[in-house]
């Protein structure tokens, strides 16, 4: 008795193509930079640390919608960024930079793990903390809030620099491209210091707020270009 049998025939479909999906994560660090932009201009300015409590409440609870839909943008632009670090894994990979795209994929997994957890405190506290009336309980975790993003400073840092020492090993970026990324590492790095009581280099000045992750997606922009430009020899995907 013989048993029927069926070939399965490949798709000719692009979307299931190698290059639709290596072109695709290729870009996930652009799409990471917009949806990150969405999420803070939507998010709003936190209160700062050691805020009162009414202004606490004031913003958990009456920006709630905001803070919410935040959370959701924040959540898809991690994704991106952990895809666009995996593009930069294979990348350097297939140029024999294995170590320098582990380290990518590394940095890219503790900072989206820190992330997160930033992401649910804020979230927690503008669905139902903030509004129960503990006000010390809410105060801490804001103050928390902060200072994870002074220490997220690290793994960004990291993730910038796996970036600029493996394109510059594997010959895809320039001297000068390599010293700007370089440059840009240190400028991150410095975010991790910003431990004053106040002011420009306090945990919820400037420095830390805007400066160091504007440094850090201004890089993703710069490696994504190069990224684009740069055809692969293998399929990674």
């Amino acid at each position: 008795m013989n048993t029927p049998t069926t070939s399965m025939n490949p798709s000719t479909s692009v979307y299931t193509s190698p290059p639709f999906w290596e072109h695709l994560w290729r870009t996930a660090g652009i799409q990471a930079v917009g949806l990150f932009m969405v999420a803070y201009f939507v998010y709003g300015y936190q209160p700062s640390v050691g805020a009162p409590a009414d202004e606490l409440v004031a913003f958990y609870v009456g920006d709630r919608t905001r803070i919410l839909i935040a959370a959701i943008v924040g959540g898809f632009a991690m994704l991106n960024l952990m895809w666009f670090a995996a593009a930069i894994r294979t990348t350097l990979a297939d140029a024999g930079q294995d170590g320098w795209g582990a380290a990518a994929t590394a940095s890219s997994a503790v900072f989206g793990g820190l992330f997160a957890l930033l992401v649910t405190v804020s979230a927690a506290l503008a669905y139902s903390i903030a509004g129960s009336g503990n006000s010390a309980f809410t105060s801490g975790l804001n103050d928390f809030a902060w200072a994870g993003v002074v220490l997220s400073s690290f793994p960004r840092a990291m993730l910038v620099m796996s970036a600029a020492f493996g394109l510059w090993r594997a010959k895809l970026i320039s001297n000068a491209l390599f010293a700007v990324g370089v440059t840009a590492v240190v400028l991150v790095l410095l975010g991790g210091t910003t431990w004053l009581s106040d002011g420009f280099w306090a945990p919820d000045g400037a420095y830390s707020r805007l400066v160091s992750p504007a440094i850090g997606l201004a890089w993703i922009l710069v490696v994504s270009r190069v990224l684009l430009t740069r055809p692969a020899t293998r399929a990674g995907w």
